[in-house]
């Protein structure tokens, strides 16, 4: 066996594992340089049975050692590796080795059963089709035959024991008989025709009786309560004027009928009798009296033969003659097998010897159909195994263009750019807490099939162009691993530097934001104060109460204080005199710099704020880890995922031009913006409306910054002596060049020179 050789992805030592046989001693290294420890079992692009049946524990989760078990299951059955190396879903028969003896038979049984024209080889579909036709020709190997498994003859048969008891289905889903059903209704029908030949003993009133015994239960309430009442008066005469309503009681319920109806059910049928002797003709017409009188015609006449009384000694033979058909039948009905209990005698024991030998027969095929479940096993181990290992203790694929990563879940195309890596999030709050400790921005996208599935979010890795590019709510289009196209939406974001320039130009973003933000605040204050002053000053205007006229020696009222528009008119000359005077430092300031002195300040306050900037996110770009986006989705992984330059190209891509391509640089928009304006009629103002705007809005800023900016024009000689004393007569007399000296005070400083023009 060739020595194990390690190979460098992106920064990260990885064991390489080009065959099966590598396999089989890769995974004898350490665990702790293997690339993952454990994975879920959602979000791999591969056959879900051959992860289920890779889940030896049942938690959903891939496990080193459920691999290692896995690889060595795989490695004693196959003699032959060439078509694991390959990944192929194939089996060759000769391939298996002689551990791999009842897997053979399984598959030649396979074969068999499909017909297939090729005996010497297996593939996934066809062991995934032999299952319903094994299905289908009634070979399940649970011993439960369904009836059309079964010979025309025994079908009915069949079909009634299926019938009569609980449903059980086989592994087709259909329901059956095995030997346990058929012996239960070996039991019950014996049992029942037991039971069915006392039925004569019993049914004594002919084919009547049962229809006879419901009738004479019907009115048992009515007849033994009074015949216990006709004991009660033998034992004690006065307690018949008990039996009787009250006076208050009748008056009570007269004009309510249902009060009414009530007492009279409480009477009894008769008048009771010491002797135990029913008169009918003495009946009370009470709730019960047609019930009585249909029972004395129908019933009890032609049983007994007496039309004119009921004594209580024939009452009690009666009921007990009921309760003993009643009792039979409900013995009989509760027999699983009552329905066809009248074509019990013609079920032979030949019919049912029958169908415990088909029931055995399918039972003897379940150690063999037992095996094509592990034959199943072999070929997606086969198929897979390899490719899982390189995606686990390996992770070669993330690094290389050409091969798709099982964790992959597809491309996204969003904003002219194409982002190859992506994963699967269950939990977007638990994942973007634990990205949002990393460096590395992620996207958070709503993947939304166009078919009507359900939706899934995937985390975006983004490695090139601009983050300030992606907002929230931004769409494009998602494809999956099998080239599926869905919309997509962004949901959230986790930004952080894309590129060296980004990070070195975010500050100058931030200030930027800052400072729009403070002046669309002020902007806004500022209205709103505006408009409040208008309003107090439009109340203020309604609501003051008409003058009255003074005295005449009065004295002149104070003037107003300032309020309403004058003020607000006072308070915008303020502002506008205000940013003259700092528009005027600035001018100042400027003109006493040379050119190079202006471009040295600037790339000195860049360098200053670039260069911090730069470093942290130079450092942050070599600290980017792909590994907290697949721990995020579950995965325990060993070793960091560092996205290096390189990498980072290849996730996130601007594709070019296809080859050959021209690029017309003529822009067609300003030719049809031409024609669009000869055509339509200009709304604008006219040129010379503009021109007055603009000289108007001029002369104000000036009027407003007049004092200082020739204050500065006079400082530096810009302005004659004489123009400067027309100008500042009185705001500057002795600071202007040559004025004399007033009494007293020293003489004037002469001023600095004129800078070089």
């Amino acid at each position: 066996m060739a020595p194990l050789v390690y190979r460098r992805y992106g920064g990260s030592l990885q064991v390489d594992i080009p065959d099966f046989n590598t396999l089989t001693e890769a995974v004898r290294i350490p665990a702790t340089q293997w690339m993952a420890l454990a994975c879920p079992m959602e979000g791999i692009a591969c056959d879900p049975r051959f992860l289920a049946l890779m889940d030896a524990d049942g938690n959903r989760r891939i496990r080193v050692e459920e691999l290692r078990g896995a690889v060595d299951w795989t490695a004693a059955r196959l003699k032959d590796r060439k078509g694991a190396d390959a990944g192929s879903d194939v089996l060759e028969l000769a391939a298996l080795s002689d551990a791999a003896d009842n897997l053979r038979g399984a598959a030649e049984l396979v074969l068999r059963t499909l017909q297939a024209p090729d005996a010497t080889r297996l593939s996934l579909e066809q062991l995934r089709t032999s299952d319903k036709a094994l299905r289908d020709a009634g070979k399940n190997g649970d011993g439960l035959v369904a009836p059309v498994s079964l010979p025309e003859r025994l079908r009915p048969l069949a079909q009634s024991i299926i019938a009569a008891f609980p449903q059980v289905t086989n592994r087709a889903g259909l329901a059956g008989v095995d030997v346990g059903l058929v012996k239960r209704f070996r039991e019950e029908r014996a049992a029942l025709l037991t039971h069915l030949s006392g039925k004569d003993a019993v049914f004594t009133w002919g084919t009547a009786s049962l229809e006879q015994a419901k009738r004479v239960h019907d009115v048992a309430p009515l007849l033994d309560g009074y015949f216990m009442q006709c004991r009660l008066v033998a034992a004690q005469p006065e307690a018949a004027a008990n039996l009787r309503l009250r006076a208050d009681r009748v008056e009570g319920a007269l004009g309510d009928l249902g009060a009414l109806g009530k007492a009279a059910g409480e009477l009894p049928i008769a008048p009771p009798d010491a002797s135990g002797v029913l008169v009918w003709a003495r009946l009370f017409r009470g709730a019960g009296y047609e019930k009585l009188e249909a029972f004395h015609q129908e019933v009890a006449t032609p049983l007994l033969g007496d039309g004119v009384k009921l004594t209580d000694t024939a009452w009690r033979e009666l009921s007990s003659k009921s309760e003993a058909i009643l009792g039979w039948q409900a013995k009989r009905d509760a027999s699983p097998l009552h329905t066809v209990a009248d074509t019990l005698g013609a079920v032979s024991d030949e019919d049912l010897d029958a169908l415990e030998a088909a029931s055995g027969e399918d039972l003897s095929l379940k150690p063999t159909l037992d095996v094509i479940a592990e034959l199943e096993r072999l070929v997606l181990y086969q198929r897979w195994l390899l490719l899982f290992a390189n995606n686990f203790i390996s992770m070669p694929s993330l690094y290389l263009p050409k091969r798709r990563a099982l964790m992959e879940r597809g491309t996204l195309i969003l904003g002219g750019r194409k982002y190859t890596l992506s994963v699967l999030v269950t939990d977007r709050a638990a994942h973007s807490a634990l990205t949002g400790q990393g460096t590395t921005c992620i996207l958070y996208v709503k993947v939304m099939p166009r078919d009507g599935a359900d939706g899934y979010e995937v985390a975006v890795p983004v490695t090139a162009g601009r983050s300030t590019e992606l907002v929230v709510g931004k769409r494009g289009v998602f494809y999956d691993v099998d080239g599926k196209e869905s919309d997509a939406i962004v949901t959230q974001i986790i930004r952080q530097p894309v590129s060296l320039w980004e990070s070195m130009t975010m500050p100058f973003m931030r200030i930027g934001a800052f400072i729009t933000s403070k002046v669309e605040g002020l902007a806004a204050s500022g209205e709103k104060e505006f408009d409040s002053s208008l309003e107090a000053g439009y109340k203020q205007t309604v609501t003051a109460p008409p003058p009255v006229a003074a005295p005449a020696a009065a004295a002149p009222a104070a003037a107003p204080a300032g309020g309403g528009l004058a003020g607000v008119l006072a308070a915008g000359g303020i502002a506008f005199a205000a940013l003259g005077s700092s528009l005027a430092f600035i001018l100042t300031q400027v003109k006493s710099l040379t050119l190079v002195d202006v471009i040295t300040a600037a790339t000195i306050l860049a360098i200053v704020v670039m260069a911090p900037a730069g470093l942290l996110g130079w450092l942050k770009l070599r600290r980017r880890n792909l590994a907290l986006l697949l721990e995020g989705s579950g995965w325990a992984l060993n070793d960091r995922l560092m996205l290096t330059r390189g990498v980072a190209t290849l996730i996130t891509r601007r594709p070019k031009l296809p080859k050959g391509a021209r690029v017309d640089r003529a822009d067609l928009v300003r030719g049809a913006l031409r024609h669009t304006q000869d055509d339509d009629e200009s709304e604008g103002m006219s040129m010379g409306a503009r021109l007055g705007l603009t000289l108007a809005i001029l002369f104000i800023l000036g009027w407003q910054v007049r004092v200082p900016v020739t204050e500065w024009l006079c400082t530096y000689h810009w302005l004659s002596e004489d123009a400067c004393r027309v100008l500042l007569p009185k705001l500057v007399p002795s600071a202007l060049p040559g004025a004399p000296a007033p009494s007293g005070a020293a003489p004037a400083a002469v001023p600095a020179p004129a800078p070089a023009k």
